[in-house]
């Protein structure tokens, strides 16, 4: 009879958590990009209550300063958030090199001003905002866990680790419930730029595909489901003490490899090359340590053949 009783009362236990968490009110900001809108998606089927929204003003990738503002007021002010992920900004190396002022702004400014708009109206909402692994540069040590030394060899590195300094601080001196994210390669269906929307790209004009660099470099892929499951966890079991934490799936591929691979799933006769030319903003090995993320419940799910067969079926599709 005891026992019995017992196991309602875990069972009821465990609907109570599971209202609690279904409860819970999410907003993405920067809902239409690659990352935001798959977070999106995939907390509306997981049944949250989830916001999007986006600072772009109609085609421009440069929004208006006192457009953003006026937005960020808005939304904070009209509803009440369990959760903020910050999903928005600029995300390639190549954009901060040949517009670092907008890289600053889109990565740094606006953190400062959700901050504020958070610590003005809704002190108690959980703050995520993306960081990446460019804050690391070139890592002496693989795998690179959180504790390593930031050295960021690019604007883009550098405007991440600033904007992890304000959540810091954020956390620190205003009670805010921050985290960090250090995204690492993240690919995945409707991703329409970087390594293999380059290879696409470049097959439809012809056979012969060159590439940077030796083909021996690194990167740790994670696939954007695999992200997704990442955000999951990180919101019911991080600590928002303002710190980061490592997002990939810990296994270290080779370009050279990891593009043969997707050139297979395309379906098409491409000879690959490599210039052997390197450059100086884009780190040579990369694989994380992702022992915090793990400790939270997280595990991989997608292998990278498996999602790179699912992104050149789908770019397959485009044409």
């Amino acid at each position: 009879m005891k026992a019995y009783q017992f196991l309602i009362l875990k069972v009821a236990n465990l609907s109570l958590f599971n209202q609690q968490l279904f409860s819970m009110k999410i907003l993405i900001i920067g809902s239409n990009g690659f990352i935001g809108s798959n977070a999106l998606k995939y907390f509306k089927e997981k049944r949250y209550t989830v916001i999007g929204s986006d600072l772009k003003i109609g085609s421009s990738e440069i929004p208006s300063e006192n457009i953003e503002s006026i937005k960020l007021t808005e939304l904070f002010q009209s509803e009440s958030f369990d959760v903020c992920i910050n999903a928005s900004g600029s995300s390639t190396v190549a954009f901060s090199l040949q517009n670092e002022q907008e890289d600053y702004r889109l990565n740094y400014k606006n953190v400062e001003k959700m901050l504020n708009a958070l610590k003005k109206f809704q002190p108690k909402c959980k703050f995520i905002n993306l960081s990446s692994a460019a804050v690391y540069g070139n890592p002496t040590n693989l795998p690179v866990n959180e504790n390593a030394p930031a050295n960021p060899i690019s604007p883009y590195g550098k405007h991440k680790l600033l904007s992890e300094q304000l959540l810091l601080e954020g956390a620190n001196n205003d009670g805010l419930a921050t985290l960090s994210l250090r995204v690492f390669s993240v690919y995945g269906n409707g991703l329409k730029k970087q390594l293999f929307w380059d290879i696409y790209q470049k097959s439809l004009k012809g056979n012969l595909i060159e590439l940077y660099g030796t083909g021996h470099e690194t990167r740790d892929f994670i696939h954007i489901d695999d992200l997704m499951l990442a955000f999951e966890k990180v919101i019911l079991h991080g600590r928002f003490d303002g710190g980061a934490i490592n997002v990939a799936s810990g296994n270290e591929y080779a370009i050279n490899s990891a593009a043969l691979t997707f050139i297979k799933n395309l379906n098409t006769d491409i000879k690959l090359k490599f210039s052997g030319v390197e450059n100086n903003i884009d780190p040579k090995y990369w694989r994380a340590d992702i022992s915090l993320l793990r400790n939270m419940g997280f595990l991989p799910k997608v292998t990278l053949e498996e999602g790179l067969k699912k992104y050149a079926a789908w770019l397959n599709e485009l044409n």
